[in-house]
């Protein structure tokens, strides 16, 4: 029987590949990150507060468990068919919402936590 610590280092080496895949194989990540970076830079700029930074880092991390989520779904609708089915588009669909859902949120948050520091 496996040690408990040798079945953790495994599920965390699982997770860190799941991201892995997920930042290769969705092109949705080529815009997320970047910008993920310019608001972390422009946070250090701006000398935002422990609580601001946590609000952004909550956002960034929202946005990216939604595109990982989104990504896993995509895998999954591949693996059982590459034909058209409504049911999987629907789920497709509903995943790439919430993808669009938290990115905007998350902006929202950057204006007002950004405007307040820029005076807008």
């Amino acid at each position: 029987m496996p040690s408990s610590q040798s079945s953790w280092f495994r599920k965390f080496a699982c997770a860190f590949r799941g991201i892995a895949v997920g930042i290769r194989q969705q092109n949705s990540f080529y815009v997320h990150i970047p910008v993920a970076i310019g608001v972390i830079a422009v946070g250090a700029w701006l000398g935002l507060s422990r609580v601001e930074w946590c609000l952004i880092a909550l956002c960034i991390a929202g946005v990216v468990t939604c595109e990982l989520f989104n990504s896993a779904i995509e895998h999954l609708a591949k693996a059982i068919t590459r034909e058209e089915n409504p049911h999987l588009r629907d789920a497709l669909d509903a995943a790439s919402g919430a993808v669009l859902v938290a990115a905007i949120a998350a902006a929202g948050v950057g204006v007002v936590i950004f405007g307040r520091h820029l005076s807008w």
